[in-house]
């Protein structure tokens, strides 16, 4: 099939979503891939979520981990910032495997969400949008840092 991409915002049926094979040709495609999208934006966003509160479990287990190790002193030669920011955590393989794990996921969603929006078929940027918007809504909230919240 000798199919070329519109490169400006239209609504459209017949584009490519992802693979060659899946290419919503109906009003019902369009529409049931829309809703699938919507779900793999609050999926993206969940999973940040996920992330969040699993950081501040590893560091908790870190610094209790950490407190249990005798103290290093600090040498006079060494510099002030050093001083401030503290050791760098160890290598816990129980933590930080599935940190990797996890964040190579969330930007393999991050990169698929992007492909969907460089479609620039509108009813599938929508979709990409407000999923994104109710997940957010949904788990921001999880495991947020003391005044991000707000910050927003």
């Amino acid at each position: 099939m000798d199919k070329t991409m519109d490169s400006w915002l239209h609504f459209g049926k017949g584009d490519y979503l992802l693979f060659e094979t899946w290419t919503p040709s109906s009003n019902g495609a369009i529409a049931g891939a829309s809703i699938a999208i919507f779900a793999f934006g609050i999926l993206h966003r969940s999973l940040a979520a996920l992330r969040r509160s699993r950081e501040d479990h590893w560091r908790t287990r870190t610094l209790a981990l950490l407190s249990k190790l005798p103290a290093r002193t600090l040498s006079s030669s060494t510099p002030d910032h050093a001083k401030s920011e503290g050791p760098i955590p160890p290598f816990i393989p129980s933590h930080d495997i599935p940190r990797g794990i996890i964040h190579a996921i969330q930007t393999a969603f991050s990169y698929i969400l992007m492909l969907i929006v460089m479609t620039f078929n509108v009813a599938y940027i929508i979709p990409v949008i407000l999923g994104l918007g109710v997940g957010e809504v949904l788990f921001g909230r999880i495991a947020q840092e003391a005044n991000t919240h707000m910050m927003h």
